[in-house]
């Protein structure tokens, strides 16, 4: 049985946990899970945690979040100079993490607030991720944001599904990439 709260600190590394290994044991070097929880995770629980929230398990553990920046102008004016300057050293990382909002800059205007949503493998098609959007929404219609939205991965179908039944609308496609949005 698992339980929808709002983020606590006390869930920072299962949080991060959960961003490096959403699609299975994390295999990749260090200076790649460095650059994905840098660029996906840590700017969201640190500042901004009033916008996410966790699923968490019997044990008290998070097994799924998701989190969000309210307004991409703010994320903006914090995230390139705090925390992708801390990649700076690793060119590769750096560049792609100075890149990775790109879709929200574009669409900044219908859909000020972005999120990310991650669940670990063994609490997946348990209708997690429908509730940890329903979630946010509430939220974020409470602070009357007009929208939000995220991107998934070209590859990903089941993920690009899930979106689309939710009710988001796909708003382009690039290469490696989906943006979808949802009007709130």
């Amino acid at each position: 049985m698992t339980t929808i709260i709002p983020y606590e600190p006390k869930y920072k590394e299962d949080v991060r946990f959960v961003c490096l290994n959403s699609e299975g044991p994390c295999a990749d070097p260090p200076e790649v899970q460095n650059f994905v929880i840098t660029t996906y995770c840590d700017y969201y629980i640190e500042r901004e945690p009033e916008n996410c929230f966790v699923a968490v398990n019997e044990e008290d553990r998070a097994v799924a979040y998701i989190i969000c920046a309210e307004s991409f102008d703010r994320f903006e004016s914090v995230f390139y100079g705090t925390y992708a300057s801390r990649l700076k050293g690793q060119k590769h990382v750096y560049k792609a993490s100075m890149h990775s909002a790109d879709p929200q800059r574009k669409f900044k205007s219908e859909y000020p607030a972005h999120l990310h949503i991650d669940v670990l493998p063994q609490y997946q098609r348990q209708g997690l991720g429908h509730k940890l959007v329903d979630r946010l929404a509430e939220h974020l219609r409470a602070k009357r944001v007009p929208g939000v939205m995220l991107t998934v991965g070209s590859q990903n179908q089941v993920g690009q599904s899930f979106y689309r039944k939710y009710g988001f609308t796909q708003l382009e496609e690039t290469p490696g990439d989906v943006a979808f949005g949802l009007k709130l």
